[in-house]
């Protein structure tokens, strides 16, 4: 158990960028992940006094962000079929490179554009997997935490992630193989193709 109590600030500012992205990959919709964001550090707050230490300061404030979004889930609001967006993406700095297939410098605009549809068409296929294998996969390949932590967080044990994340990791790329051809775009680098 730490003497000191961390600083709230300095989790807020660390942890707050994470977890809108964390949330927004979840749920769908930045606005709705923004207010989910919001009252996670609200929880934060109210209990970091009592943090006690036993678990990373990143797998306690995941774990709230995640009991948040079952929590959203399972509402009746939710049950009764309130719209969840798929564009709900976030903005994200991007610089113009070259075109790995072509060599051309391709525009910021260009760029935005073909990455977004990888990532709504790639986001449907996360989607669409059963919820246990989902938490799991976002928490490994988009937030970087490692099994542990995921295991921490979701209260699994060990063996138990592993196996998940293999799942899903094979069940996404099987939708992927047969949903999805992605090939390379002369103009674009990778383009997503449904079938």
């Amino acid at each position: 158990m730490s003497d000191q109590v961390p600083n709230f600030q300095t989790i807020y500012q660390e942890f707050y960028p994470k977890i809108l992205r964390y949330l927004t990959r979840v749920i769908g919709d930045k606005d709705e992940a923004e207010d989910y964001t919001q009252e996670v550090f609200i929880r934060v707050n109210a209990g970091l006094s009592n943090f006690e230490g036993r678990s990373s300061m990143a797998t306690w404030i995941y774990k709230i962000a995640t009991n948040l979004a079952n929590d959203r889930f399972r509402s009746a609001a939710f049950q009764k079929g309130t719209k969840q967006t798929i564009d709900g993406e976030l903005k994200e700095d991007i610089i113009a490179d070259k075109n790995v297939w072509t060599e051309e410098v391709e525009s910021v605009a260009d760029q935005q554009l073909s990455r977004k549809e990888m990532n709504s068409c790639i986001r449907r296929y996360v989607d669409s997997l059963h919820e246990s294998y989902k938490y799991i996969f976002i928490l490994s390949e988009y937030e970087g935490l490692k099994n542990q932590e995921i295991a921490s967080t979701l209260n699994l044990n060990l063996d138990t992630v592993k196996i998940r994340l293999h799942r899903a990791r094979t069940q996404l790329k099987k939708k992927l193989g047969k949903g999805c051809e992605i090939t390379p775009d002369g103009e674009r680098g990778l383009f997503c193709d449904e079938k």
